[in-house]
C-alpha cells in the first residue's frame, strides 16, 4: 500500500497507469490537500499545535524582545538619577559640608569605573573561553576601545570640573595633586584604547594598571595611612572590575552561543569558579577599608556610612543571585535559567558601580566623629 501518489508521472507508467491519468490524479489530490499554515518566520508550526498557539507564541516573543531594552533603559535612567542626586540625599541632615558639583563628579566617575570594568573584562573572559571544548567559533564584538575612550573623556571632564571649582586654569590644575593624577588616568586610558585597537590588545594591561594605581592614590588624600588605603583600593577596584566586566562578557558570549547549551554552561561554570576568589578579595579589602575609614559612631550619621550601608545591601542581593545561578547551573543541563539569574546579578552590579562612585565623593567621616 502506498501512502501517496508517485511524484513522477513517469514512475506511475511502470504501474500500468497512463501518464495523463496519473498527472490528473496528482492535480486533484494537490487541490484537495489541506494547506499547512506557516509562522511569520516561514517555518511550519510543530505537529499537534493548537490553532492560534503559533500567533500567541509570536506575540510573546515580540513582548520579550521589547522588554529587555525597556528594562535596560529604566536601569540606565535609575543609575543616572542615583548618580546625580545620590550624594545630596545621603548627606542630608548630617551637617557635612556640601561638595560642589558632587552629582556631576559621580556621573563621571561612574563612567570611569564602567570603562575599567568593560576593558578588564574583555581581557579576562577570553582566557575563560579558550579552554571550553566544542565551543562555537563566533566571538562577541569588542567594546574595549569605546569604553577606554569614554573613560578618558570622563577623566578629562573631572579635570575641567576641578579647574572650574578651584578657579584655576587647566595648566594650573595639572599642577595639583588631583589634577595630575586625573591627567595620568586620562592618558593611560587613551593608551589602553590604542592597545585594544592594535594586533596585541593584551598590551593594554600595563596602562590599565597605571590607571588603577592613579585612581587609588587619588581616592586617598587623607593624612592617616594613605599608602595602606591606596593598596586596598588597588585590589578592591581590580577585583570589582574583573567581576563586573567579566560577567558582562560571559553573558554576551552565552547569548551568542545559545544554540550550544553545553558550551554555554561550561563557560558560566568556569566564570563562577573564578568569581568565588574575586568575591573573597572584594569582601576582605572592603571590610578592611571600612574598619580603617569609617568610625563606628557615625555609621548612620555620615554620608559615607549611609552610602556604604546601601552598597552592602546591594552586595547581599548580588551574593544571593550569584549563589542561585550557581545552584541552577549545577542542577540543570539547560543554562537558560542560570543565564537569567546572572543577568539580574549584572544589573545589580551596575547599581553597585554607581553607589561606589557616590562613595568616592562622600566627605571623610572622621571629622564628624571628632566633633565635640
Amino acid at each position: 500500500m502506498f501512502s501517496g501518489p508517485p511524484a513522477d508521472p513517469a514512475a506511475s507508467a511502470g504501474l500500468g497507469i497512463p501518464p495523463a491519468a496519473a498527472a490528473a490524479a496528482a492535480v486533484v489530490q494537490a487541490s484537495t490537500a489541506p494547506v499547512t499554515p506557516t509562522t511569520p518566520s516561514g517555518d511550519a508550526p510543530r505537529a499537534g499545535a493548537i490553532p492560534g498557539e503559533a500567533s500567541a507564541s509570536g506575540q510573546a516573543a515580540a513582548r520579550r524582545s521589547w522588554t529587555a531594552p525597556l528594562l535596560l533603559c529604566a536601569a540606565g535612567v535609575l543609575a543616572l538619577l542615583i548618580a546625580l542626586f545620590g550624594p545630596g540625599l545621603v548627606a542630608r541632615g548630617t551637617g557635612e559640608l556640601r561638595i560642589p558639583g558632587a552629582g556631576l563628579t559621580t556621573v563621571l566617575r561612574t563612567v570611569l569605573f564602567a570603562a575599567l570594568a568593560l576593558h578588564l573584562g574583555e581581557l579576562l573572559a577570553p582566557q575563560l573561553i579558550r579552554p571550553v571544548r566544542g565551543r562555537p567559533r563566533t566571538a562577541v564584538r569588542s567594546w574595549a576601545v569605546l569604553a577606554s575612550l569614554a573613560g578618558a573623556a570622563a577623566a578629562a571632564g573631572q579635570i575641567v570640573r576641578l579647574a572650574a571649582v578651584s578657579d584655576l586654569g587647566i595648566t594650573e590644575t595639572y599642577g595639583t595633586r588631583e589634577g595630575g593624577l586625573l591627567l595620568l588616568i586620562a592618558n593611560g586610558l587613551v593608551v589602553a584604547a590604542l592597545c585594544a585597537a592594535s594586533k596585541r590588545p593584551a598590551l593594554a594591561l600595563a596602562p590599565l594598571a597605571v590607571v588603577i594605581g592613579a585612581e587609588a592614590l587619588r581616592a586617598h588624600p587623607e593624612a592617616y595611612s594613605p599608602e595602606f588605603g591606596a593598596a586596598l583600593t588597588v585590589v578592591h577596584l581590580t577585583a570589582a572590575s574583573l567581576w563586573t566586566g567579566g560577567l558582562l562578557y560571559v553573558l554576551r558570549t552565552m547569548w551568542l552561543w545559545r544554540g550550544s547549551p553545553v558550551a554555554a554552561r561550561a563557560l558560566l561554570g568556569r566564570y563562577a569558579r573564578l568569581a568565588i576568589w574575586l568575591y573573597v578579595a572584594l569582601a576582605a579589602t572592603g571590610t578592611a577599608s571600612m574598619l580603617r575609614r569609617l568610625p563606628l559612631d557615625v555609621v548612620f550619621t555620615s554620608a559615607y556610612g549611609r552610602t556604604l550601608l546601601l552598597k552592602l545591601a546591594l552586595m547581599a542581593v548580588v551574593s544571593v543571585l550569584a549563589l542561585a545561578a550557581r545552584r541552577r547551573m549545577l542542577r540543570d543541563t539547560d543554562p537558560s535559567l542560570a543565564h537569567r539569574l546572572a543577568r539580574r546579578e549584572q544589573v545589580v552590579l551596575g547599581l553597585v558601580v554607581v553607589i561606589s562612585a557616590v562613595l568616592t565623593v562622600a566627605p571623610d567621616p572622621h571629622w564628624i566623629s571628632l566633633r565635640p
